[in-house]
């Protein structure tokens, strides 16, 4: 009986720690709560056109105000492409620290409150900080119109330099 009680208790250290294992595999990533909008759904219908993952909430769903308005939510270092909308587009910071740039330009640092004015045509992208979860309210323009292209990614290297600044 001592002996397989010696056993039973060699074991037992052994068991929590496999099964944390096993458990923090199978976890989601757990999206903080930065802003008092909803996080929605990962975005895994456009996926391919970011670098880490991001999660989408639509605001509005009355399609007669013909004004789509999106919370998007970054984790940190997520970016999408670079990329343009042939109506434009309107960034509102809402949690978080992030960034924007336009092709050709320093970035800019973007806080909560922060409003940033996109002009048709403009190539650009915008993500997360290195290390904060970034969220922004993202307002299509002239959407009967309105295109969004998507580029190539935002390398790594023009992504360091533009969020060292």
């Amino acid at each position: 009986m001592i002996r397989i009680l010696k056993i039973i208790f060699a074991v037992l250290p052994i068991v929590p720690i496999a099964a944390g294992n096993l458990n923090a595999q199978e976890m989601e990533t757990k999206v903080p709560k930065i802003s008092v909008f909803p996080v929605g759904k990962e975005n895994t219908g456009f996926e391919q056109y970011f670098t880490g993952k991001s999660w989408l909430a639509p605001l509005t769903a009355n399609p007669s105000l013909n004004v789509p308005m999106f919370n998007v939510t970054f984790e940190p270092g997520c970016r999408n492409n670079w990329h343009r909308h042939t109506g434009g587009q309107i960034l509102i910071a809402v949690g978080g620290t992030g960034y924007y740039q336009e092709r050709g330009k320093a970035a800019r640092r973007l806080l909560p409150g922060d409003v940033v004015e996109i002009a048709p045509g403009v190539e650009h992208w915008h993500g997360a900080a290195p290390d904060e979860w970034f969220s922004h309210i993202a307002v299509e323009c002239n959407p009967a119109t309105n295109e969004n292209t998507w580029l190539e990614r935002v390398s790594d290297e023009e992504y360091a330099e533009a969020v060292k600044r």
